[in-house]
């Protein structure tokens, strides 16, 4: 009887979602591969990230995210970013710490 209620229980259980950021913040499935101590998305510090007219200039050195190892400058439009709603910034970098997978950002009036 308890294997046939863990097993209904492993069924029925939502499957898993993408990870989260420690504010709560999640980030979407295409975005996230891993967790949020190995994950390639995480938060990035305010200071990392400028505001242009075509969208956002993101400068990360080591430090500013777990994957980097040295100094990056990613482009992002503002069509590409997505919205987070913690009022954070947060990049996702897969398959590697030179490919930005997805650029969250919070609204410009935050």
């Amino acid at each position: 009887m308890r294997l046939i209620l863990l097993m209904m229980v492993m069924i029925c259980a939502p499957s898993a979602t993408a990870h989260e950021a420690h504010s709560g913040f999640k980030y979407e499935r295409y975005c996230c591969n891993g967790d949020d101590q190995t994950g390639d998305c995480q938060m990035i510090p305010m200071r990392t990230v400028k505001i242009t007219p075509d969208g956002y200039v993101v400068s990360l050195g080591p430090g500013d995210h777990r994957l980097v190892t040295r100094k990056h400058v990613f482009n992002w439009s503002q069509a590409q970013v997505r919205h987070s709603d913690d009022g954070e910034y947060h990049l996702c970098l897969y398959p590697n710490e030179d490919t930005p997978r997805c650029f969250y950002a919070p609204d410009m009036g935050f």
